[in-house]
């Protein structure tokens, strides 16, 4: 019988991206010393990924019980060799990493059917044991949900993230004039005249300290690790949270979205990124684009504005800025347009270094067959100098 126990979990609404569970392998069966019958081996617990499976799903489906796999059966004169008790599998969404109680990583399902074995069936009762079955491994294990898109949209609060989700997909997430109207990650597709689809995920805004955790904090910037690509939105009248804090223009914002992303996590800033300036409908927009992109071409010269501590190590290069209107859709198929050509050339960069590497991997191989010293009996041939 699968039963099944979620004790903790974090949830924003109704998304929730972490479950803590206790998993149990089946303890092994009896073996039978009269005639040396083996017993069979405990079932497993298994992690198994699925498209359309929810971390909340989960939760809702097996509240506060236990992940446990079937017993071995016993030998018997009928049967000598018990048979496999019954596996266990626990549906989870595509995305999760598995860690145990101590924070190893155990395994990533990074697509449809990856499965991870969390708890292993005990041995079933055989000569070497006395005939006396195993327990089954225990273990708790937390579920990490990070979402996997092709773009993260990374920006301070009301930027207009999701008003732009809600422009190159068919996403519908919420959209006000305050500043964290996302308080979820949202997905959404971009849909192509030749059937291309882009995943695209719009995550709540972040604000300064984000990487000590203050705001949404790791909650949401975890999220950004799996993204191949990210498309920075920014404001261009620039952003300030509430009357207590600064105010921050454009190109302030930029730098403070790279510092936050770099002192969370290095990699980030190794992925390919994008700018989208947003608001290019209002008053002034223009001019303040010109001043914007001069300080873009040229950020050396205006890193003296801000404080040491809040400048990154490198700053980012975007492979497109693009100026827009979620509002009006000035600039949104130009952007569609960039982000199909930054996705599909980084996807040709890949396939040639992992062609390269085939390539390199085939000639170590056929170096090191080449290179095995000769055998006692072979007769080597004389040398030959030509001249």
């Amino acid at each position: 019988m699968v039963r099944c126990s979620c004790v903790l979990f974090r949830k924003y609404g109704n998304f929730i991206d972490n479950l803590r569970l206790f998993t149990k392998g089946g303890s092994g069966g009896m073996g039978y010393p009269r005639l040396g019958g083996e017993g069979g081996k405990g079932g497993d617990v298994w992690v198994v990924a699925h498209n359309k499976m929810t971390l909340k799903q989960l939760k809702d489906k097996y509240p506060q019980k236990r992940f446990v796999a079937g017993e071995g059966a016993n030998s018997r004169v009928s049967a000598l060799k018990g048979s496999k008790g019954k596996d266990c599998e626990i549906p989870v969404p595509v995305g999760v990493s598995v860690t145990d109680e101590n924070g190893k990583i155990i395994g990533e399902l990074n697509k449809e059917k990856d499965r991870i074995l969390v708890a292993e069936g005990g041995l079933g009762g055989k000569l070497l044991t006395n005939f006396l079955p195993l327990k089954g491994q225990k273990r708790v294990i937390h579920l990490d949900l990070k979402l996997i898109a092709d773009i993260g949209l990374v920006g301070f609060p009301n930027a207009g993230k999701s008003s732009l989700l809600s422009k190159i997909s068919h996403a519908k997430p919420a959209i006000a004039d305050y500043a964290f109207t996302t308080i979820k990650p949202e997905l959404g597709k971009i849909m192509y005249s030749d059937f291309k689809q882009i995943s695209v995920a719009d995550l709540p805004g972040l604000i300064e300290g984000a990487h000590m955790n203050k705001g949404m904090g790791h909650k949401f910037l975890k999220h950004i690790e799996r993204t191949k690509q990210l498309l920075f939105v920014v404001d261009i009248s620039g952003f300030q949270l509430s009357s207590q804090t600064h105010y921050r223009t454009a190109f302030e914002t930029i730098i403070l979205l790279s510092k936050e992303l770099e002192l969370y996590k290095e990699e980030l800033h190794t992925k390919p990124a994008l700018l989208a300036v947003n608001k290019m409908d209002l008053p002034d927009a223009q001019d303040k684009l010109h001043v914007l992109m001069n300080q873009l071409q040229n950020p050396k010269e205006f890193l003296h504005l801000f404080e040491k501590n809040m400048i990154p190590e490198k700053t980012v290069e975007f492979q497109h800025i693009i100026p827009i209107s979620a509002v009006t859709g000035e600039g949104i198929d130009e952007l569609k347009s960039c982000i199909r050509k930054s996705m599909d050339e980084h996807a040709n960069q890949e396939n040639d270094a992992y062609h390269k590497q085939q390539l390199l991997n085939l000639h170590i191989s056929n170096t090191i067959s080449y290179s095995e010293p000769p055998s006692k009996n072979a007769v080597s041939s004389p040398r030959m100098d030509i001249t």
